[in-house]
């Protein structure tokens, strides 16, 4: 992950997915690959790519919760708030994320800790799960959530 896109190679980037029919999403998932996120400062640059206004892209950036329009802290953890994981314990975790870390989700927290709320980890089988800095982990409890938070933040 970079800190910055240039100029030249974001419009490179664009107008070679601007070539392909549905091409703005993969473009949207490459620039938060590089970057991390999608800054608001690209948004012109797609937008004249794919003959779009700034509103039609924003609006895609802000439709999908995987796409972020700020920088990541130094971890990210996500906690799937979806139907099984719900079922299974996964409210009590998002909960104990936001009291330890001391920030909502979609937020970052003093330490440096990104909460993010996803709605499928893919581990529905092994409810409720998480994901930390992209590694999935099924079958988490308080204990090991608290545990894990308390780990995150002393490496921050």
């Amino acid at each position: 992950m970079t800190n910055a896109l240039p100029e030249p190679e974001l419009q490179t980037l664009a107008q070679t997915h601007a070539q392909d029919a549905g091409g703005l999403l993969p473009l949207l998932h490459d620039i938060q690959d590089r970057m991390g996120y999608i800054p608001a400062d690209a948004v012109p640059t797609i937008a004249r790519a794919f003959n779009r206004s700034r509103a039609e892209v924003h609006g895609v950036i802000s439709f999908y919760h995987h796409f972020r329009t700020t920088p990541p802290g130094r971890h990210v953890l996500q906690v799937c708030r979806a139907e099984a994981c719900q079922s299974c314990g996964g409210e009590a975790l998002a909960k104990l994320a936001e009291s330890v870390l001391g920030c909502a989700h979609g937020e970052t927290s003093a330490s440096g800790v990104s909460l993010d709320s996803v709605y499928c980890l893919g581990l529905c089988a092994s409810a409720p799960a998480i994901a930390v800095d992209g590694q999935a982990q099924a079958r988490v409890d308080v204990a090991s959530l608290e545990a894990l938070l308390r780990q995150l933040e002393a490496q921050t």
